[in-house]
């Protein structure tokens, strides 16, 4: 079955809210132990494409929304600026299809196109899958945080893995402009 990948819009966002949910009831992805309501996700993702940051959905050809992925800023101080941290999830039905690695090459992409160097993932709960998607895609561990989540009754590591975008810090970026909108005056 053919997967279709497109900007998420507000329209998405019941789907968004129930995958998260999801996720956060039942994974170590995220740290969150309650599941936001709708209302804070469409807060949330109104920063993050407000910022001018990637936010995309992963369609299947009857018009499911499977999963999403999105970059953000990994810190908010402006030498940071050219650094996003990459965030995927998916539904329980999309897992294991490859959905995720066409998410990610596609952020990938777009993140590289606006000029960013560097793509950071902060991997919950160390998990396996994701280790395995972001090694597959250029990622390479930089560290891990060790019993830094509660849940689901155990303590989580957290991975941290990185990327280099474009010719990532073997040159200067350009400073007369920024990627995003993030940081612009």
């Amino acid at each position: 079955m053919p997967i279709f990948l497109r900007d998420a819009c507000s329209f998405d966002l019941p789907t968004i809210t129930a995958i998260y949910r999801e996720a956060v009831l039942n994974g170590v992805a995220s740290y969150e132990i309650a599941p936001p309501e709708q209302g804070e996700m469409a807060a949330r993702f109104s920063a993050i494409t407000g910022q001018g940051y990637p936010y995309i959905a992963a369609i299947d050809e009857g018009g499911s929304l499977l999963g999403y992925a999105y970059a953000s800023a990994f810190r908010t101080r402006p030498a940071y600026r050219w650094m996003v941290e990459d965030s995927i999830y998916l539904g329980p039905e999309a897992r294991g299809r490859g959905i995720g690695t066409l998410l990610l090459t596609e952020l990938i992409r777009r993140c590289t196109d606006l000029g960013f160097r560097q793509m950071v993932a902060v991997i919950g709960g160390a998990h396996p899958a994701s280790i395995a998607l972001h090694q597959a895609l250029g990622f390479e561990e930089t560290g891990r945080l060790k019993g830094t989540g509660y849940k689901h009754g155990r303590w989580l590591d957290t991975m941290i893995m990185q990327r280099p975008l474009g010719d990532g810090s073997a040159s200067d970026p350009d400073t007369s402009t920024y990627p995003g909108t993030l940081f612009k005056a």
